[in-house]
């Protein structure tokens, strides 16, 4: 029995991914573009999914660009939550199953340890809370994976910018009082392909092992590219102002996956190497 899975955000750093993980033997891949399945319109969304009638739907789509959230709060709960609701509704027209892609910014990194699946979310910032609106708008015996730090071959990320930075600048201030778990969006993306064949549900931490700072990753990333880490200097968070607050502690746990028995992903050292090796080719 081949298995329909529709991908929203299917040309981002994880859609893509899951598109390609998806691509395989008793599997059909429905890959809409933004304007095909636009989150901003309801009757988008649902004559996406209900036109392609999957049997599951990933929901990777979102608008995450962090900062601009804060400038644009209504359009950040439009896209994220309101968005969300779209789709849960239209797999609920169908049938089908909802995953749902959320994030770390769901809680106050005001923790001494790690995050797990029960601690309380308390968002501080409008992408975190637009986030977890979308997280509430999954019906009972959906799943939702929240990563964190997601780095990948495709799209913007902080291992591509510091691989471009090293080779304009002699020095890079980069944050190191902010602590966190790098996620690679392939490894993600075979998680999330593991979680929907076997029907789980509920709430899942997916990050590769091994907690870090920004700053650690970062002489890590040019340490791997031969471009000298010693150019990257420490800042504190107050040092390096956003709009938008970041968490200064979002290491996940990914305790669901632990206590059930299932396989965690490699430590993020070893994917760092993988990718580095991939964008430097």
């Amino acid at each position: 029995m081949t298995l329909r899975v529709l991908v929203t955000g299917a040309g981002g750093q994880l859609g893509s991914e899951l598109v390609r993980v998806f691509d395989a033997p008793h599997y059909e891949v429905v890959a809409p573009t933004r304007a095909q399945c636009d989150l901003d319109r309801r009757d988008s969304v649902l004559q996406a999914v209900v036109t392609a009638e999957p049997d599951v739907v990933v929901h990777a789509g979102a608008w995450t660009a962090v900062d601009a959230c804060e400038d644009d709060p209504d359009r950040a709960l439009r896209v994220n939550a309101l968005g969300t609701r779209h789709v849960q509704e239209a797999a609920r027209i169908v049938g089908a199953r909802l995953c749902y892609v959320s994030t770390d910014y769901v809680f106050d990194g005001t923790a001494s340890q790690p995050y797990d699946e029960w601690a309380e979310p308390h968002p501080r910032s409008v992408y975190g809370r637009s986030k977890r609106g979308g997280e509430v708008e999954v019906d009972p015996g959906g799943l939702i994976v929240r990563c964190s730090w997601l780095c990948g071959y495709r799209g913007a990320n902080f291992v591509k910018t510091m691989l471009r930075l090293a080779g304009e600048r002699d020095e890079i201030g980069v944050v190191a009082d902010q602590h966190g778990c790098p996620t690679f969006a392939d490894d993600l993306a075979g998680a999330i392909h593991q979680l929907v064949v076997a029907r789980m549900s509920g709430t899942f931490h997916i990050t590769n092992q091994g907690a870090t700072t920004w700053h650690d990753l970062a002489r890590a990333t040019l340490e791997l590219a031969g471009s000298g880490p010693d150019r990257i200097r420490p800042l504190t968070t107050a040092q390096y102002p956003t709009r938008a607050a970041r968490p200064a502690y979002s290491v996940l746990d990914n305790a669901a996956l632990r206590l059930a028995g299932l396989p965690l992903l490699a430590h993020w050292t070893d994917s760092l190497e993988r990718l580095v090796k991939e964008l430097i080719a």
